[in-house]
């Protein structure tokens, strides 16, 4: 049934699954009908036909999962705090914007600064990213943001990152390929870097130590890798047979020094 201009709403009310055609639907529009599904106690909402809309999910703090056909814009999920979002398709700059909780799955690529300042729930991206991906992430109360990309990222991976799991699974490159990224963890002072496959010295910022896994880091690496592989149809004993880094900070306070008399 039809229930406004563009929404259908099929179901029972304690389980329906509302599909939005978003064709033309200004960002604002298209956020206070979620947040009103939400506020009603809706699943599932389909967007359908998305084009750019930015902010999407901004400010949602129900637990509603929002399937997205398209392509969203800027700041997807921003300052979120318990839904689901799942794009089907590529996303652009900014997702997961000072995100607190929920989470965002992306089957394709996303843009630059991904996860910036984001402090909680977790992002999984099937492809590549752009520059700047989990700059300023950090940890807050017992809340720990996870970021997991199957493709590579460009420079500035983990610029200025605070605490946090980054995992970078490289499945796009060939057996003797190296990450793309230079000054990876520039600025870092917590948290920590998973690096499946290869990347050169000079490409880490200088803050940045490099150690061999610990059973502890393992078993996070298996943690988030089978969840990544159950989001996109793939085998995690596969990934899992790659080679693994960590990278770490070696200084808390790596600008201290530059205030201190």
């Amino acid at each position: 049934m039809k229930s406004s201009k563009g929404v259908d709403r099929l179901g029972s009310k304690s389980g329906d699954i509302v599909k939005i055609d978003a064709r033309g639907v200004y960002y604002r529009e298209l956020n206070a009908q979620l947040r009103e599904l939400a506020d009603s106690s809706v699943a599932k909402v389909e967007l359908h036909n998305v084009y750019g809309q930015r902010y999407i999910g901004t400010d949602l703090d129900r637990p509603i999962q929002v399937d997205i056909y398209g392509t969203p814009g800027n700041d997807l999920g921003a300052f979120m705090d318990g839904p689901r979002i799942i794009v089907h398709g590529n996303a652009q700059d900014g997702c997961g914007n000072t995100m607190n909780n929920g989470e965002i799955i992306v089957h394709g690529h996303a843009g630059d600064i991904l996860g910036f300042s984001m402090r909680g729930g977790k992002v999984f991206v099937r492809d590549d990213v752009g520059y700047r991906v989990g700059i300023h992430m950090k940890e807050y109360q017992d809340k720990i943001p996870v970021v997991v990309i199957g493709g590579t990222a460009q420079d500035f991976l983990g610029e200025y990152m605070a605490g946090g799991v980054l995992i970078i699974l490289g499945l796009n490159l060939k057996p003797d390929e190296y990450h793309r990224a230079n000054f990876i963890g520039t600025g870092m002072h917590g948290g920590v870097i998973y690096v499946r496959g290869q990347v050169h010295d000079y490409q880490l910022g200088k803050e940045v130590g490099v150690a061999e896994l610990e059973a502890a880091d393992s078993a996070t690496v298996k943690k988030h890798v089978i969840e990544y592989a159950s989001h996109f149809g793939q085998d995690p004993s596969t990934i899992l047979q790659g080679k693994f880094i960590k990278l770490f900070p070696r200084w808390l306070r790596p600008y201290g020094r530059l205030y201190a008399y």
